[in-house]
């Protein structure tokens, strides 16, 4: 018998595109780094083409004999079929019930492993397999990493974010392309109170190599092949000593765009949370692509091999614990306030904005320039923060903090780990990339993004401040939730899963409802260039009670724009003295 879950997994892959893109942020925040000492992870899945929806694999008995079917994550592709287990786990997009969540970045690498014949299992397989198979993240890894050992890997070289309730993980993985079977991948757990991300560069550079992988030790805090070493030097990728063997700069050699496309925005997050970080000037020579290669790296290990010695670590400490609000925070990072804001530079336009239409390289004159890429870009399909909190039933515990499009004009809208359903607004088969729905959330949101896009200055605002107050007033909910859930549970659980079910799924369908007005609101307000009167979200009319608008006011184009405006024009702009 074949799982039922292929089958859903199949919609899910023709909703979401079949791109694949090299574009996506993670942020990973251990337990004692967090204000709340909840563990979390991000993601922003972008790609031009990807839809934003929700996912749900309900858990399920399997009997011996019922098979898998395993679909290419890009592609949609049937790559083939493996037993299944006896039992799966609920799945909300990429966070199950016991509050094990992943995410992930390509980084591609050597391109000679990104291709294996007779493979079966690609990156995103992987990890919807892994969630529906893992109660702790360290299970998630030893059954992803078996699994790839089985069936072969079937994709370029990608890092993982797993998490749990009480530990944060950093997994990097490259495929042996036609030389073996299988990968090579290392894991290291991100030491409780420190921070980490990876945005589509290999970030685990040297690492304390293991004799043998203990799972059940908890002292144990790196994982990896047992050949990841000699099968780099065995195929001619690697010649040096043993000790000071890079992962990340063996399989993902570190080139300009490696740390100005992709490291930039790690920087960019540690930067505001360390001041370590942001007084180093070295690690912005770094993200600027002045890279050195001195006899010892920043933190004075040896670095015989020559690598780039000023790259950023792997995990830094906060200066203070970083709450909820700060990571949602970060997802909406431009580079503001740093070497790299796109702001004020003639790209920005006369309304500041902090986007640049892509491609993000462009010729002029033979010279090569490019458009910096931010966390926050226009191109996201979906984004989540996954929030875990050992403190509560893992149903209860897990929070899918989850949103659709741009993240900077996104709202964070809670889904509990234990929820049996998913919104209508966000559920897969409700529009597509090709297709309009007026009930989906993904078109609600671009609708006020795009909007946003065309004044960012003037526009923007008012959606950070509606934003910053759903956000905050969900915070508080989760908290009356949480109360009554725990109450249920004691109960039975089943009437604590129904609670937290109806709470996720009223929040979320009355969310896409309001931001549809509110789209409405905008576009009136801000239609022909003009700038209509408004409170709290309210158009004003002139007082005479008959619908007609107070003179709206004409902010034009700011003066810093009005002289960018007349520069080469000559006489052409210009209006003759004492005439008008």
């Amino acid at each position: 018998m074949i799982s039922r879950i292929s089958t859903s997994f199949l919609l899910f892959l023709i909703s979401i595109g079949t791109t694949t893109s090299f574009a996506c942020t993670n942020l990973i925040i251990t337990k004692g780094a967090s204000s709340d000492q909840s563990v979390m992870i991000t993601y922003a899945a972008d790609s031009h083409t990807r839809y934003g929806t929700i996912a749900f694999y309900p858990a399920a008995d399997h009997k011996p004999g019922d098979l898998c079917e395993v679909y290419h994550y890009e592609n949609g592709r049937l790559m083939g079929t493996i037993p299944e287990v006896t039992h799966t786990y609920s799945v909300i997009q990429l966070m199950n019930e016991y509050q094990v969540a992943i995410g992930e970045t390509t980084f591609g690498g050597l391109d000679s492993l990104n291709s294996q014949p007779g493979a079966i299992l690609d990156y995103g397989s992987l990890m919807r397999i892994g969630l529906q198979r893992s109660k702790t993240a360290r299970e998630m890894i030893k059954v992803m990493t078996e699994l790839v050992a089985q069936y072969g890997y079937a994709t370029g070289g990608e890092s993982f974010s797993i998490s749990d309730a009480n530990e944060a993980w950093i997994m990097e993985m490259i495929g042996k392309g036609k030389y073996e079977k299988g990968a090579v991948w290392v894991a290291r757990l991100i030491p409780d109170g420190y921070v980490s991300g990876h945005a589509n560069q290999a970030r685990i550079t040297t690492f304390p190599f293991q004799k043998t992988n203990n799972w059940n030790d908890p002292k144990q805090t790196v994982f990896h092949a047992p050949d990841v070493v000699s099968f780099a030097k065995k195929h001619g990728f690697y010649k040096g000593t043993d000790d000071s063997f890079s992962f990340s700069d063996v399989f993902n050699p570190l080139g300009f765009g490696g740390a100005r496309f992709c490291d930039a925005r790690v920087w960019s997050f540690f930067r505001k949370i360390s001041k370590e970080i942001r007084d180093n000037q070295d690690y912005t020579n770094y993200v600027l692509g002045k890279f050195n290669r001195d006899p010892k790296n920043l933190d004075q290990s040896q670095n015989p091999n020559g690598f780039v010695s000023n790259r950023l670590p792997l995990w830094v400490k906060p200066d203070s614990p970083v709450s909820l609000q700060h990571v949602m925070a970060a997802m909406r990072d431009h580079y503001e306030d740093t070497p790299l804001d796109m702001r004020n530079d003639p790209g920005a336009g006369p309304f500041k904005s902090p986007y640049r239409w892509r491609p993000m390289e462009f010729v002029v004159d033979s010279t090569m320039y490019l458009c910096e890429r931010a966390i926050a870009t226009q191109q996201t399909g979906y984004s989540f923060v996954a929030q875990s909190r050992s403190w509560l039933p893992a149903p209860i515990g897990g929070i899918f903090w989850f949103g659709v499009d741009d993240t900077d004009g996104c709202v964070y809208a809670p889904m509990y780990c234990g929820i049996r359903k998913i919104p209508e607004s966000y559920a897969v088969g409700n529009g597509s990339m090709i297709t309009w729905s007026e009930t989906s959330a993904f078109w609600t949101f671009n609708q006020v993004n795009n909007w946003a896009y065309s004044r960012y200055n003037l526009i923007h605002p008012e959606i950070e401040t509606y934003q910053s107050q759903l956000e905050n007033q969900f915070i508080n909910e989760v908290k009356v939730v949480d109360q009554q859930s725990l109450e249920l549970n004691k109960q039975n659980p089943s009437l604590a899963s129904d609670y937290v079910t109806g709470y996720s799924v009223f929040t979320g369908n009355k969310l896409v409802s309001d931001w549809k007005f509110f789209y409405q609101y905008l576009f009136m307000k801000y239609i022909d260039g003009n700038v209509k009167n408004s409170d709290n979200r309210k158009l004003l009319d002139n007082g005479n009670g008959k619908n007609i608008p107070k003179a709206p006011t004409q902010p034009g184009y700011g003066k810093e724009w009005e002289r960018t405006m007349i520069q080469g024009t000559g006489d052409r702009l210009k209006v003759p003295k004492g005439q008008k």
